[in-house]
């Protein structure tokens, strides 16, 4: 299996992790408009090539051949590439939220500083939603956000999301979004 799951989005692709790409994810977590809204994803280089060879990618062809269904499956990470360059500048994922009661999966994602306020970031979510809807059993997603991470906010209203309210994750008070697969074809 040389060929790696991709899904086009326009000017970027959603592509599977390659082991190369640890450096530059390690690049973007490392960045604090990054960290201060995922504290969890912060790693030395180290750790994350450790993350994305041992685990993130082993990950990604478990949940990948269980298509379409994902039940038992924790996460897909993908990378948010520009389709004109092949450079890694984001990172869009779906996963278990296990602090949301279920179904809890989630989507998530996050962007370089240096191409946010581009689009980039809804393009990718979109892309990876519809791709969950259209070609897994999913009939529900949610999406997280800090009350004051107005962008991430802003992205996850974009895509269609319904806020249901607020939840406290690890002591902080976060928006709670939801999308029902039938919502998403009415608006699709």
């Amino acid at each position: 299996m040389n060929q790696l799951f991709t899904i086009d989005c326009g000017d970027i692709l959603l592509r599977e992790y390659r082991v190369e790409d640890a450096n530059a994810i390690y690049e973007i977590t490392s960045q604090p408009e990054v960290y201060e809204y995922l504290p969890d994803f912060k790693s030395t280089r180290e750790q994350r090539l450790d993350w994305v060879t041992n685990y993130e990618i082993p990950l990604n062809q478990k949940f990948l051949t269980a298509v379409p269904n994902i039940e038992e499956q924790t996460y897909l990470r993908l990378g948010i590439v520009l389709k004109e360059t092949g450079e890694f500048i984001g990172f869009c994922n779906t996963g278990i939220k296990e602090e949301l009661p279920a179904p809890n999966r989630e989507i998530a994602y996050a962007i370089s500083k240096h191409y946010r306020n581009k689009g980039y970031t809804t393009k990718a979510a979109k892309g990876l939603i519809k791709y969950l809807f259209e070609n897994t059993n999913v009939e529900l997603l949610n999406a997280v956000a800090l009350k004051r991470n107005l962008g991430s906010n802003r992205v996850i209203q974009k895509c269609g999301f319904r806020f249901l309210g607020e939840v406290e994750i690890e002591d902080e008070a976060h928006y709670h979004y939801t999308l029902h697969k039938n919502e998403w074809q009415r608006i699709e």
